[in-house]
């Protein structure tokens, strides 16, 4: 088995879990086999005190059982 990991930012509006289910989708489209996420850093935007926008850094993992996927 082959594993690939590609590094994503998930944004969201809404919340950090958002952000991260966001770039588990966007990797889910573009890539086969999708068998985990490592979330290593959490960011957000502020204006007027607030957080308008959360972001995950995150690692995505898919499985291929060849090396050219």
């Amino acid at each position: 088995m082959y594993v690939k990991v590609v590094e994503l930012v998930g944004e969201s509006p809404n919340s950090w879990r958002h952000a991260v289910e966001n770039a588990v989708r966007q990797a889910s489209k573009e890539l086969p086999n999708v068998t985990g996420v490592e979330v290593y850093n959490l960011t957000a935007n502020v204006e007027n005190g607030r957080v308008c926008e959360f972001k995950a850094n995150v690692k995505v993992a898919c499985a291929s059982d060849t090396p050219d996927f």
